[in-house]
């Protein structure tokens, strides 16, 4: 969660609540269960690591002052590379999709190409995976691991597929990478 939180300070500085807000909309269902106060938790441990200084609002449209999270330089660079970093082999698929999100909403990365990368690195994973399979002397249970994992690895690009959908669409109607 740190680094869609850094991500999505990058554009403007934010109150918890409204970083908060935009993860559950992001996440949809999902996002019900988001703890507020594991977003302040999280806003404290980066502004203790030195990634986001605390403000204080300045004139409040409504209420109490509240504070708002800016990035640091260091914030800056951090958010940069989690964008340029590889999703891994195991990648989680909400975690993929808050990246796409936090891409679009920062504009450190265009979502379509990271839907583009995360699609080769896939496509690597389950040729491996179909020469493990068909080598000599792969054993019964091994075989059926190599099963699941090629099934699991062919239904996350099935989701990219979605993925490059909903964005192409999203960009279509003039919405940017937004």
């Amino acid at each position: 969660m740190q680094d869609v939180l850094l991500a999505m300070l990058v554009k403007e500085p934010s109150h918890g609540y409204d970083l908060r807000q935009q993860l559950a909309a992001a996440l949809g269902p999902l996002g019900e269960s988001l703890n507020a106060g594991q977003v302040y938790v999280t806003l404290t441990r980066l502004e203790k690591a030195g990634l986001v200084v605390q403000e204080r609002e300045d004139e409040p449209v409504r209420g109490p002052r509240r504070k708002v999270y800016a990035l640091t330089a260091a914030g800056q660079e951090r958010a940069a590379a989690w964008m340029a970093e590889s999703a891994g082999p195991r990648a989680d698929v909400a975690d993929f999709h808050l990246k796409l999100v936090a891409a679009a909403a920062s504009g450190l990365a265009d979502p379509l190409a990271l839907v583009d990368a995360r699609r080769r690195e896939l496509i690597r994973g389950l040729a491996e995976t179909q020469r493990a399979a068909l080598a000599p002397g792969t054993e019964t249970r091994a075989a059926l691991l190599l099963e699941g994992i090629a099934l699991r690895l062919q239904a996350d690009l099935r989701w990219l597929e979605a993925c490059e959908r909903t964005w192409s669409a999203r960009r279509a109607r003039g919405e940017g990478n937004a």
